[in-house]
Parts: structure tokens; sequence; C-alpha cells
């Protein structure tokens, strides 16, 4: 299984990329939405793991771009937007999941 991950804190994308590999998982991380979003565009995926805050594009944005150029791919939030609006606006973008920081591996 391939994953993109894209967090703009790098401790925190190191961490889960290192997790994940570990775990058997192919993993290609990004700390910004812009090179996220290219990167979602040449390569294939098999789920998307994003977090809201980032730089150039942010999760959201991203997300919806995701879904217009795939509607079928897994997309899980990790964020630290845990406001119930945030919350319903991730799921309303087609987020498969919406996890809150901080989270247990």
């Amino acid at each position: 299984m391939k994953i993109l991950l894209a967090e703009d804190h790098d401790n925190l994308r190191e961490i889960i990329e290192d997790y994940l590999v570990v775990h058997g998982y192919v993993v290609e991380s990004f700390d910004n939405g812009e090179d996220a979003y290219y990167s979602f565009l040449t390569e294939s995926y098999d789920l998307v793991l994003l977090d809201v805050m980032m730089p150039k594009k942010d999760g959201f944005t991203l997300a919806q771009e995701i879904r217009a150029a795939n509607a079928e791919i897994p997309i899980i939030f990790l964020t630290a937007k845990t406001l119930k609006e945030d919350i319903l606006e991730g799921f309303k973008i087609g987020a498969d999941d919406y996890i809150t920081k901080p989270f247990s591996m």
C-alpha cells in the first residue's frame, strides 16, 4: 500500500512516516499541500493522510482537489483543528475519517 502523507510539522511527519514504513507501507511525505498535490497527480496512491493547516495549500483545499481527481481514494485528516465546524467541513469535503491531534499511533 502506498500512502501520501502531507504534514508541515517536520517531527510529526517523520514519526508518522517511520511508523508506517516499519509496518510495511510505502510512504511519500510532503511538508506543503502544493507539492503533495503535484505528487498526487503524477503518482499512484492507495491512501491520503492530510494535515489541514499547511503552507502553500491547506488540507481542505487539497482534499477537494484530490476528490475532484479521484472520488474513490480514502482521505484521512490528521489535524489540530478540533472545532465541530472544522470536523463537519472535513467530512463535507469527503474525508473518510478526521483524527484530531494529539493522537496515538
